[in-house]
C-alpha cells in the first residue's frame, strides 16, 4: 500500500510525458536501491574503534585546513 504522499507523487508523474516518467521512476529505483544498501550498512555491528579513529581523523583534518566544504551534490 502506498502511502498518502507516495500516492500523490505518483499521480501527479502520471500527468508528465511518458520519458520523463522514465527518468523518474530510474532515479527512484536508483534512490530507493542505495536506501536500501544504506539501512544495510546501518544494521551491521560496527567496529566503535575503528569509528572513533576515523572521526578523530577528520575533526584533526578540518582543524588543519585540510578539508573543503561541500554540498551533497558535489561528492
Amino acid at each position: 500500500m502506498l502511502s498518502t504522499l507516495l500516492s500523490k507523487a505518483v499521480q501527479k508523474a502520471q500527468e508528465l510525458p511518458e520519458a520523463i516518467q522514465d527518468e523518474l521512476a530510474a532515479q527512484f529505483i536508483e534512490d530507493i536501491e542505495n536506501e536500501i544498501k544504506w539501512q544495510e550498512t546501518l544494521s551491521k555491528p560496527q567496529d566503535s574503534l575503528i569509528l572513533k579513529e576515523l572521526a578523530q581523523k577528520a575533526i584533526a583534518d578540518s582543524e588543519n585546513g585540510q578539508t573543503e566544504e561541500m554540498g551533497f551534490d558535489e561528492l
